[in-house]
């Protein structure tokens, strides 16, 4: 335990530096990139030594395993984003917990979430996933439908957007990747300065544990890190 502790708290320190350098590199301010822990199939305790080693941000995959270790979570401080695919028969159950969706993808998903939203009296952030490699094995929004899936989006009252978030394809050609970044960050500051009602372009999501640095140089402003937080999967 002390072990795998002293290794989350080292993934952390390390992790941090390579952002600040990316950050640095691409002159940005290191402070305006947030470390994003990705909790997936981790337990309670070795979140909360991630939160210990300095983690604010957590990102959850699944309603259910968000649902079986939130209790246990030292939350004080900490904000969680749930980044997966929302169910829409699972929006009222995450509603309360996090706050904000990472992953707004659909229309029936906005309408759920408007709603559960309104009947709890609150404002839901989200960020539209862009589905920026368009792969039939991945959900998103397609990047050619997105202006007008945002302007959709602003209309609802109870749900704010406040940007995007992507996953590109799993690649090793770091050029496809970059590329990717490269189209992401183009369609964020196109949407941005348009200046749409009830859309503010704030938050640019995309970077694993993988690619965060090239996310970093191309505007990302939350990586999303599990596996190099962490360690594999257990």
């Amino acid at each position: 335990m002390t072990e795998r502790c002293s290794d989350i708290r080292e993934n952390c320190k390390r992790i941090t530096e390579k952002i600040c350098e990316a950050a640095l590199s691409a002159k940005r301010d290191p402070d305006s990139v947030r470390l994003m822990a990705v909790t997936k199939t981790n337990s309670a305790d070795r979140v909360n030594q991630a939160i210990s080693a300095g983690v604010t941000l957590l990102g959850e995959n699944r309603a259910q395993e968000l649902l079986s270790k939130y209790d246990d979570y030292n939350k004080e401080g900490c904000e969680i984003h749930f980044i997966g695919h929302l169910q829409t028969n699972k929006v009222r159950s995450v509603i309360n917990k996090v706050s904000m969706i990472q992953s707004a993808d659909r229309l029936s998903l906005l309408k759920d979430l408007d709603r559960c939203s309104f009947e709890c009296g609150k404002i839901m952030p989200v960020l539209i996933e862009v589905n920026i490699g368009r792969e039939q094995s991945k959900s998103g929004v397609m990047p050619e439908e997105l202006e007008d899936f945002i302007a959709l989006a602003s209309q609802f009252s109870n749900i704010k957007v406040r940007g995007l978030m992507t996953i590109p394809p799993n690649s090793k050609n770091i050029t496809e990747t970059e590329r990717y970044f490269e189209q992401m960050q183009r369609r964020f500051i196109d949407i941005k300065a348009k200046k749409m009602d009830n859309i503010s372009m704030d938050i640019l999501s995309m970077g694993m544990s993988e690619d965060f640095q090239l996310a970093v140089k191309y505007g990302s402003n939350i990586v999303r890190i599990g596996r190099g937080l962490f360690g594999e999967r257990l």
